[in-house]
């Protein structure tokens, strides 16, 4: 179950069927993206497609020598795009590949605009959704609900996101869902129904153990997006931000121009896909060996080229070189700017207090420990809201609650009233009330002796003693102990045994945190295969956006929104 290698295994076969000659790749913007995620335009270049063009660019020329690859999502407006281009092909024949079902009727109006038969196949290839490592997609869908439901066109995109999904794994599953989400179940119900309609494309080869999709809500651990990171990928999408495996460094202090916006790709840059799982000091002596690999592999200066065979030698070597060389210096710019924002914003310090907040249960020790950073002038608003978010989530009905003073303190530091607001809001939107599992206790005594062992040994790295919430609920699913009375199976049928592939999705947003979680469990656990997705992927900022456009708190959203984008990065 890997998700990469099944987006790319269409591309490359949309590319192959189309034959020998000079292509071109026309996209919407959404099939840019899911294309862009797993092959580069290098690559692409090699099996004969010169040119990507969107179909809703006005302006493109007219090149009958090329054929035309269409990969489109088969939305409305792009099935009116088609019909226009075809009515005036601008390429010598098409190939037509939709990345979801399109309907009987759709495909009539292309057949009736298709005059001048350049049209050689339409078919559905089930890339429909942002695959991001080979266990984690996406559908980069910011906030999907509206109070506690569904937002109907986010319904309709996730629903479309997650059959695809489906089929691109051939996998027809069985159903359970997180009943304390009235989102959860609509979104299982909505699945349910299009395997029921499209049941022949459904019809894989029957395993033993039959596949499971489980459906879970972020309401039910809103501390796991509020949280630092410390694992290279979770770190550079928390400080710096992630977009489609795109960073955005241009307001790093003094940045060369070539290094204003890097790809960090598992697909094609080594160091980046076995490093994205380290923890930051590991990171740091890593990037030193890549220093000194490239230091000796370096063609040094006062080499001669003296005869034809230096000549060839220095060729051939060149291109690695110069990827190494690339390599070396986006991945010293990316850990210089998460280093010198750890020590100016005062990461080290928020982040011990915060995993304290999420993992232990002693009070007075962390209002103290809130109450001194937020005295702390290195201490942005943005961290300052955050450990209060926590404090707020965790101590909700404490006997001792003294959120009102942590919020006049806030005040006092000058936290500006949109962040002030989010506190609230953040548990209107994953407090005691709303969640279904209880976040913080242990549970039996069985967690509460490891929890005793694990206070007595002490922490490896307070930095990352959580464990998101999804790890438990996993773990029981994986053991046949998630309660049926909790996440209950749609319709009749139940597993009789364990599950071996298990495909997790949560409204609402997953987080590499827990695509952290996924992969470990899949290392360690034989005969397990595990698929996470989520609406979107999220960092706190978009967390926190998420959660405002839910609507759950009144508030002015567009100002708030305004101040989470301009602060959450100095």
């Amino acid at each position: 179950m890997n998700v990469v290698f099944a987006v790319k295994q269409y591309v490359s076969k949309m590319i192959e069927d189309s034959g020998p000659g000079m292509k071109v790749l026309l996209m919407d913007k959404e099939t840019t993206g899911i294309v862009s995620m797993v092959y580069t335009q290098s690559e692409i270049l090699q099996k004969e497609v010169y040119l990507f063009e969107r179909i809703d660019s006005q302006n493109r020329e007219i090149m009958k020598h090329l054929k035309a690859i269409c990969f489109l999502r088969p939305t409305k407006e792009n099935v009116d795009y088609l019909i226009q281009e075809l009515r005036r092909p601008k390429y010598s024949i098409y190939f037509v590949y939709f990345s979801n079902v399109i309907s009987k009727s759709d495909v009539k109006s292309l057949a009736e605009a298709d005059e001048q038969e350049v049209v050689a196949e339409v078919q559905e290839f089930y890339g429909d959704y942002i695959a991001v490592n080979p266990h984690l997609f996406s559908l980069n869908i910011l906030g999907c609900c509206q109070g506690r439901n569904w937002n109907p066109a986010q319904l309709t995109r996730t629903t479309q996101g997650l059959t695809a999904l489906l089929l691109s794994l051939k996998k027809c599953p069985m159903i359970r869902y997180q009943l304390s989400s009235e989102a959860a179940k609509r979104l299982a119900e909505c699945v349910k129904q299009v395997i029921t309609k499209e049941y022949e494309l459904f019809e894989f080869r029957r395993t033993e153990v039959p596949p499971l999709l489980l459906i879970l809500d972020r309401c039910d651990d809103a501390i796991t997006p509020l949280l630092n990171q410390w694992t290279y990928q979770a770190m550079v999408h928390e400080l710096l931000g992630i977009n489609n495996n795109r960073i955005d460094l241009s307001r790093v202090p003094g940045i060369s121009k070539d290094l204003r916006e890097v790809v960090l790709s598992a697909e094609n840059d080594e160091f980046y896909a076995n490093n994205m799982y380290l923890n930051f000091a590991e990171i740091g002596s890593n990037i030193k060996n890549l220093m000194e690999d490239f230091q000796k592999k370096k063609p040094k200066e006062q080499q001669k080229l003296e005869s034809i065979a230096d000549m060839k030698a220095f060729v051939e070597n060149y291109p690695q070189f110069k990827k190494m060389s690339g390599t070396v210096s986006k991945h010293v710019t990316v850990v210089g700017e998460l280093s010198r924002l750890v020590s100016e914003r005062n990461l080290l310090e928020v982040s011990e207090v915060e995993q304290e907040l999420a993992c232990q249960n002693d009070h007075s020790s962390a209002l103290q420990n809130v109450k001194r950073l937020l005295q702390n002038p290195k201490v942005t608003e943005f961290d300052a809201a955050r450990l209060v978010m926590l404090y707020a989530l965790h101590y909700e009905r404490h006997n001792s609650n003294s959120l009102p003073g942590l919020m006049v303190d806030l005040r006092n530091k000058g936290v500006s009233e949109k962040f002030r607001k989010l506190v609230s809001a953040v548990v209107e939107y994953g407090g005691k009330r709303i969640r279904g599992s209880d976040l913080f206790s242990p549970k039996d005594a069985v967690a509460i002796t490891k929890q005793f062992l694990k206070g007595l040994k002490g922490v490896e790295n307070v930095y990352t003693q959580h464990q998101p919430f999804l790890h438990e609920t996993l773990d029981n699913l994986i053991k046949g102990k998630l309660k049926e009375n909790l996440y209950p199976y749609l319709g009749p049928s139940t597993l009789r045994d364990r599950p071996q592939d298990i495909i997790a999705f949560v409204i609402g947003g997953a987080t590499y945190e827990e695509a952290l979680t996924v992969y470990n469990l899949n290392r360690t656990t034989p005969g397990v295969r595990i698929v996470l997705g989520g609406t979107t992927v999220h960092n706190t900022k978009s967390f926190l956006e998420e959660v405002l456009a839910s609507g759950l708190h009144s508030r002015s959203k567009e100002s708030s929104q305004a101040t989470l984008r301009s602060a959450s990065r100095r």
